[in-house]
């Protein structure tokens, strides 16, 4: 068992180990305002870049472009990045490096900036480790910083500079647009995005949301009926031990899994949960001297639901495959489960509750079209009479899933 826990554990951190970044198609328009379709990896930058890495062609060689040579570029419908020179005010949010000045410091910094949303109004975005700020621009004026800053007055109690919400109101007018709105409006990503799509909506102009593209579907719900194969060992801890090696022995299990897809890396990490039905009955006949009869017969009833609180990663082959693999912490409801040993005249010696420990499981598995999956778990190791001192269990199973996404 240890062995073939390893071997899992090798096999997942091997497919963690491996990079699915991919080159995807994209262009890029240099300093001479030159349009080159190519294909650019794609790796889901946390910090806007200076450079980035693209191929002409599938099997060609890879290059780097840098912001000096290039204005914008873009990452199929996902993401765009322009180069500008911006007046930008790098002031700390951090609480022991607040400044006490109210009014934003500028400096003339040249970056690529991200596009958010692309309309009337635009939106962009610059991060830098923990320094973030916020862009637009409108049809009639340049790209500028939304100015948002924390300070502290001189009896250093922090204060906000919330001129951004000014900015919005003025250069982003509309009828329907009350006061009381803008000043709900945070200096978030979020709240950003849907404030300069509303305002869009209210001029019937079309726009484009890279944010939106980026996110995608972030919930699924997949049934997911499975086939079992389970096996028991029973160990007791007395003179006159009550011992069982239940043999391996195939079963059905059902389940329902809700994903919550994590919206960043590329939408590569998901969090899982999912109710299963299972059960399991065998039984198991040994010789022993310590028996009258000479024959002891084990007994064991065990139906339960679990509730697997998995971490999943996934890495995409193509637009409709993708591997994942995901480690699970797995509780454990069982009702009216027990194992009883007996002689061979059917006189009962014990009849020992179930009642089991959480414990982990280890998965791999494959989706195709974000509609059909089949993964492979392993659950090793799981102590199912945790209420009795003298008595050791070991139940493990190994589960092929198959999967079928509802929405």
């Amino acid at each position: 068992m240890k062995k073939q826990l390893l071997f899992l554990l090798v096999t997942i951190l091997s497919f963690s180990s491996y990079s699915q970044i991919s080159f995807e198609k994209g262009y890029y328009i240099d300093n001479a305002n030159q349009k080159v379709n190519c294909l650019i990896k794609d790796t889901d930058r946390k910090n806007n870049p200076t450079e980035f890495e693209y191929k002409l062609i599938e099997t060609g060689e890879s290059k780097i472009a840098t912001i000096k040579t290039i204005k914008e570029f873009a990452i199929g419908t996902s993401s765009k990045y322009i180069k500008k020179t911006v007046s930008m005010d790098r002031s700390s949010e951090s609480v022991s490096n607040l400044s006490k000045d109210k009014a934003p410091t500028f400096n003339e910094e040249e970056h690529f900036l991200k596009v958010l949303i692309e309309g009337k109004a635009s939106l962009y975005e610059y991060i830098e480790g923990n320094l973030k700020r916020y862009f637009y621009s409108t049809e009639t004026s340049d790209i500028s910083q939304l100015i948002f800053k924390s300070y502290k007055s001189p009896d250093d109690k922090i204060h906000k500079n919330n001129r951004f919400r000014q900015q919005l109101w003025v250069d982003l007018p509309c009828p329907d647009f009350k006061m009381s709105k803008i000043e709900n409006v945070s200096y978030k990503k979020n709240d950003l995005v849907r404030f300069f799509t509303e305002y869009s909506e209210c001029h019937n102009s079309e726009l484009t949301n890279f944010q939106q593209k980026r996110i995608g579907n972030l919930f699924n719900l997949t049934i997911r009926p499975r086939v079992n194969s389970t096996s028991l060992s029973i160990r007791q801890d007395s003179n006159n031990p009550q011992d069982a090696d239940f043999d391996n022995k195939t079963g059905f299990g059902l389940g329902l899994e809700a994903e919550f897809i994590l919206p960043f890396n590329k939408n590569k990490w998901a969090i899982t949960l999912e109710p299963t039905f299972q059960s399991y009955k065998n039984e198991q006949t040994s010789e022993s001297s310590i028996v009258s009869g000479g024959v002891l017969i084990a007994n064991v009833d065990y139906t339960s639901i679990e509730v697997p609180l998995s971490l999943r990663h996934y890495f995409f082959i193509n637009d409709n495959s993708k591997i994942f693999v995901d480690i699970s912490y797995i509780f454990d409801f069982s009702s009216s489960s027990s194992v009883t040993f007996k002689r061979g005249d059917n006189t009962e010696l014990s009849n020992l509750d179930i009642n089991a420990y959480p414990n982990i499981g280890l998965g791999i598995g494959y989706k195709y079209n974000d509609k059909y999956s089949l993964q492979f778990r392993f659950q090793p190791d799981r102590e199912i009479l945790s209420d009795y001192v003298y008595y050791d269990s070991n139940y493990k199973t190994f589960s092929v899933i198959l999967g079928y996404s509802l929405f």
